[in-house]
């Protein structure tokens, strides 16, 4: 019943503003009653918490702008071994990262390869079989050429 109250309400004022009363499209936009009493507990419990807030969001502008003004002849007076040591310390921080990200990038490429070989199945397996042992046979031919190279290297 009431939901077709509504219904109606929203028609008739529809109505009224394709006919053209700008005061009753504006009516419109606002609530038809006042606020809830939740709202105004809710309007008054946070308006002085957030006017509080506020006044310490000043305080600490306040505070920190006058700091600035006080360290910066210090950092003046010490930017020769400030700058350099900042500059260290940057360095530092980013050959940490850097190499850990690349720790990281090289564990989970190996992780995925490792996951993949598990996977294979098939006549891809043998084909993977197959380059194992190309590869293993490379590389003890090399070996041999390498140890031949040291031999006669050794013997001249």
């Amino acid at each position: 019943m009431a939901e077709q109250h509504q219904r109606h309400q929203q028609q008739q004022q529809q109505q009224q503003m394709q006919v053209g009363h700008p005061t009753e499209a504006i009516k419109s936009l606002l609530p038809q009653r006042g606020p809830s009493k939740s709202q105004v507990l809710a309007v008054v419990t946070l308006f002085p918490v957030g006017g509080a807030l506020l006044c310490l969001a000043g305080l600490t502008l306040a505070g920190t702008l006058i700091g600035l003004a006080v360290a910066t002849p210090v950092f003046l007076l010490f930017s020769p071994v400030l700058v350099p040591a900042a500059l260290t310390i940057a360095l530092a921080v980013t050959g940490f990262l850097t190499s850990g990200a690349f720790g990281i990038t090289a564990l989970s490429s190996l992780s995925w390869i490792i996951n993949y070989m598990r996977r294979i199945t098939g006549p891809a397996a043998e084909q993977m079989e197959h380059a194992k042992r190309r590869v293993q046979d490379t590389a003890g031919h090399m070996g041999q050429r390498g140890g031949q190279k040291i031999q006669e290297t050794a013997r001249t």
